[in-house]
């Protein structure tokens, strides 16, 4: 059977295994403990602190807001106190402002947004709803699900397509997701495509996930929701890539959205959440995450209060078994190297990998031999050797001209590389200069508007 999918890309080892047959466990401390929050769990701006050290605060209570509209608030996983609002090391390794809070164990629970609300809502409070239960995209690119839902008025949204490829090795909490929780994950699409009633709903599933795909399409009563196997193939979830598989449209330039091209883009997870926020009035204070690796004890797929520490996630998964020499926030080919497990999970966290010398080796670095295999395998298009090549000598105005700014960062072109050059950190390094040379361009040109 040929199934839909995308030029380029490649196939590294699933490794899903170790948890794609674990059922989501629930860990909710009852001895007093930290949580911490992060204030930007969301591209867009910060949120402020909406309490104080020393203030009682309850399960799902709202902690933190921005007033920028693109931005999602913030809410406590747990009931306790405040015990300070402080810098705190985050998952991304970097120093940011924090709601800490000293958990009772208790986790008793502020009221829901409905009993705020006071009625059930209808379609066309369906998007403020979203924003007020700070609902992101809960893939890792966090952003914010009613921006999403708010496209320009002259776009005309075609497909909502739910992105269930779950195409990173390793991580299957989105997987367990459909499996344990069919029904919710339909009425979240359902609920958006309320939004859009001349829209098209898609559930795209890589083919290697045979009982999500069974149990959805056995749940699935919605003649204009289709589920559609999609073939097994890395970066398959990338938005760019699941849009081409879905529709056969391009998106063709960095500026532009999936909306451009008249679709919306969800997460398993975030499918999920909009059915809790619209239904039960539930906002985002936990989600499921795959603890997993060759270094830890116990695989799980873990349900989890947001703000819980690493380091306890993975203890309730046994600790380590091994001396890890990695531990990465993701899966192996986009996540975050961590440096420290001693960091709060945030809303996009979707999974913790810990691996060992024998999986995880940084090879050294050989001269490019010109063999292709990077262009071939990048799902972009692209000519990496070329950019790396202009990167490297800080070429960056060529890196720029031959279409830098557009890779994704997938990976698939160090993974096919077998001269081990260090390609995508090649590009980060390039896609930064190129940025930091725009924002001093425009500064300069605001200091020149201001000056006549």
């Amino acid at each position: 059977m040929n199934l839909p999918t995308f030029l380029g890309g490649v196939h590294p080892p699933e490794g899903k295994a170790l948890t794609e047959n674990k059922a989501i466990e629930i860990l909710r401390p009852t001895d007093p403990c930290e949580f911490v929050y992060p204030l930007s769990q969301h591209i867009g701006a910060p949120c402020s602190p909406l309490v104080k050290k020393g203030d009682a605060v309850l399960a799902g209570q709202k902690i933190a807001d921005a007033e920028a509209f693109v931005s999602a608030p913030i809410f406590s996983g747990v009931s306790g106190t405040v015990k300070d609002v402080a810098q705190r090391m985050t998952i991304a390794g970097s120093v940011e402002t924090c709601i800490v809070i000293e958990s009772d164990g208790k986790y008793q629970k502020a009221p829901s947004l409905l009993e705020e609300l006071g009625h059930k809502p209808e379609p066309s409070e369906y998007v403020k709803l979203i924003r007020s239960a700070g609902i992101v995209g809960m893939g890792g690119a966090c952003f914010p699900t009613h921006v999403k839902l708010s496209p320009p008025k002259d776009r005309v949204i075609k497909w909502v397509i739910v992105n269930a490829a779950e195409c990173e090795p390793y991580l299957s909490c989105d997987n367990r997701l459909m499996i344990e929780s069919p029904d919710e994950i339909i009425r979240g699409l359902e609920y958006a495509l309320a939004i859009f009633p001349e829209a098209k709903g898609v559930i795209a599933i890589e083919n290697n996930k045979p009982e999500a795909i069974r149990i959805m399409t056995e749940h699935n009563k919605n003649s204009n929701i289709a589920i559609m196997p999609h073939k097994v193939k890395y970066p398959q979830g990338a938005e760019k890539m699941l849009i081409w598989s879905v529709t056969g449209q391009e998106i063709p330039v960095v500026p532009a959205l999936p909306a451009d091209v008249g679709c919306i883009i969800l997460n398993t997870r975030t499918a999920w959440q909009i059915c809790k926020a619209i239904e039960n009035g539930e906002p985002v204070t936990e989600r499921v995450i795959s603890v997993t690796g060759d270094a830890v004890a116990e695989p799980k797929n873990v349900q989890v209060p947001l703000g819980i520490s690493v380091r306890e996630l993975v203890n309730f998964c046994g600790g380590f078994k091994d001396d890890p020499v990695k531990v990465i926030a993701g899966g192996p080919m986009m996540g975050l190297a961590m440096r420290s497990i001693d960091v709060p999970v945030v809303k996009g966290t979707s999974g913790i990998l810990c691996l060992t010398s024998k999986l995880a080796y940084l090879s050294e670095e050989g001269p490019c031999i010109r063999c292709g295999k990077c262009i071939e395998a990048c799902p972009m298009h692209l000519e990496p050797t070329f950019l790396d090549h202009a990167v490297r000598k800080r070429d960056y105005a060529t890196f720029e001209a031959h279409l830098g700014m557009n890779c994704i960062e997938c990976g698939s072109c160090a993974f096919s590389c077998p001269a081990s050059r260090h390609l995508v950190q090649s590009y980060k390094n390039g896609k930064a200069a190129v940025n930091a040379e725009r924002r001093k361009a425009a500064a300069e040109a605001k200091k020149k508007a201001e000056a006549k």
